[in-house]
């Protein structure tokens, strides 16, 4: 599939490229953002080399992940959001914010606008949210995106060769007003 760009009234979503290779490393550097995602510490010139040129066009060439830089409409990077696919109509969502930006609801605004996008466009029916326990910020975020807190895992995220707990939560369609590609049969408790 080709890249598609998304607009929010305070946002443009859109895939990074190589000329967005400094300002990707230069974010990176962040110790939040490199503590709680699986990004490589110390994330090098490399890495964010090879995640412009060849992760992100790859994910959108093969249907596996789709990856949005975050931007403001004067270009500058808010943070990273991409959708990995899981299973047939499930994906997941995985977030990251510059600092300087948190805070402002824009990773929430980023996250409901791919949300209807996969699932209006990409015919998935189910969104996982996962995050290292003691994660509150992307929490918050998927709390604020409406997600549904589902449990802990435990040791069910490798964190740079350490297995931890992560929190999991889900968004369907019927969180957003929208339909699904398939029904949908809720346990009765």
């Amino acid at each position: 599939m080709d890249p598609v760009t998304l607009t929010t009234a305070r946002l443009v979503l859109r895939t990074v490229g190589r000329e967005d290779t400094d300002t990707v490393y230069a974010a990176a550097q962040e110790p939040d953002i490199q503590r709680w995602t699986t990004i490589p510490s110390p994330y090098l010139r490399e890495h964010a080399e090879g995640f412009v040129g060849q992760v992100v066009p790859d994910g959108w060439a093969d249907d596996s992940m789709f990856t949005f830089g975050v931007f403001l409409p004067s270009g500058e990077l808010v943070g990273m959001l991409g959708l990995t696919m899981r299973s047939l109509g499930v994906a997941e969502v995985g977030f990251w914010t510059v600092k300087e930006h948190r805070g402002n609801g824009y990773t929430t605004e980023a996250t409901l606008a791919v949300s209807r996008w996969a699932f209006t466009q990409r015919s998935i029916d189910r969104l996982e949210w996962r995050a290292e326990v003691g994660n509150a910020g992307s929490r918050a975020v998927a709390q604020r995106a409406g997600f549904t807190l589902e449990g802990t895992l435990r040791s069910a995220v490798n964190n740079k060769g350490v297995r931890r707990d992560c929190w999991v939560g889900s968004l369907l369609p019927s969180d957003l007003g929208l339909p699904s590609t398939a029904p949908y049969l809720p346990a009765r408790t």
